[in-house]
């Protein structure tokens, strides 16, 4: 089986790329990617040293793609992935965030049709509507936020988490937006030019080589800086840290990946939540007391201000792909956190690296 991975320099991409081969014998692989990314470099030597073919490409350009050879499957893993993206001046242009989440996406799909290709979107937990997440009741438990138990639960919404029948109605986010209508197209491209779509919402990735950039890297970002003694904040919800996110590792959505390269998805079930889940989830303060004793005190700034589409608990429900896939999360959070600071100490100039 020959598949194309977008995005193969990024985090989810080469993290990806590292365990398919690992676990599918006689896979082949080839990668694409636009190296803008600070960090990106570092994973083309390791990646054609396993066997990838990794080649420079920009999806925003069609051109780019017209001398990319046929394969089984693409994997789309290419995305600017912040939800503060297109609302500059840190979060750049709308423009560019159109052309590159959902232009992109638009010529990967042209693509597929050309070649008949399976289409898997990584997708995000970004796409579900923000406002009633915002209006959620919650309390504060252990340092971290939990929904109250009497409450009147909105569809597709309770304690376990957001499941695939929550709202995505406007507002998500301008990111949430691309990715929303990434999923509508692909949809509609599969069924009409009949090739397979699969759409993967997943929670927040997390690992060992991941660029520490806030907001597309909580996890790493706040390790890495506790680790390096650098300035942190809690921003938002009266300051405190309490906003809570489940936390999931790449690698364990290989076998499920694998699985459905090789096959189509039944009617209506194409769209599936994958994530840590609660079990797996924690808050920004309970993570910097772990970094604590990880790496010793480290005080933390407080603004009370909050920024546009924070949202104060978000979880995901994957109990949807325990029953389509009998797939759960396989790495606990206590072994990512691990990994991610043991990273941290080989790598003690990964933030500058990757961030500039």
């Amino acid at each position: 089986m020959k598949i194309l991975i977008t995005g193969v320099c990024g985090f989810a991409g080469s993290t990806l790329a590292r365990h398919l081969l690992e676990t599918e014998p006689g896979l082949e692989i080839i990668g694409v990617d636009n190296f803008m990314r600070p960090g990106s470099e570092s994973n083309r030597s390791s990646l054609r040293t396993l066997g990838v073919c990794v080649r420079h490409a920009d999806l925003r350009i069609a051109d780019d793609l017209e001398s990319l050879p046929a394969v089984d499957c693409v994997l789309d893993a290419a995305a600017n992935p912040s939800v503060l993206a297109g609302t500059g001046p840190a979060g750049g242009s709308s423009r560019s965030l159109m052309q590159h989440n959902l232009a992109g996406t638009i010529n990967m799909l042209e693509y597929c049709k050309a070649h008949r290709a399976a289409f898997i979107l990584l997708s995000t937990s970004r796409v579900y509507s923000i406002a009633p997440l915002a209006e959620m009741k919650l309390e504060v438990h252990r340092g971290a936020f939990r929904p109250q138990q009497d409450q009147a639960w909105p569809q597709g919404l309770s304690a376990n988490g957001i499941n695939e029948d929550f709202s995505t109605a406007s507002p998500i986010s301008l990111y949430g937006a691309t990715k929303i209508c990434s999923e509508a197209l692909a949809l509609e491209y599969g069924l009409t030019f009949d090739f397979p779509v699969w759409i993967n919402r997943l929670g927040v990735l997390a690992g060992a080589g991941q660029f520490g950039k806030a907001d597309q890297g909580i996890f790493s970002f706040w390790i890495h800086s506790c680790a390096r003694q650098r300035p942190l904040r809690f921003i938002g919800f009266g300051g405190q840290g309490h906003q809570v996110r489940d936390c999931l590792h790449p690698r364990d959505l290989t076998g499920v990946l694998l699985r459905q390269m090789k096959s189509a998805p039944a009617q209506g079930r194409a769209i599936t939540n994958f994530s840590g889940g609660v079990h797996n989830s924690m808050s920004l303060r309970q993570l910097d007391e772990w970094c604590a004793k990880r790496f010793g005190t480290h005080a933390v700034s407080s603004e009370a201000t909050e920024r546009p589409f924070d949202i104060p608990w978000v979880v995901l429900d994957a109990a949807r792909a325990k029953e389509r896939f009998e797939w759960q999360p396989a790495t606990p959070l206590a072994a990512i956190l691990e990994e991610i600071s043991t990273h941290a100490e080989q790598n003690p100039d990964w933030l500058d690296w990757t961030t500039n």
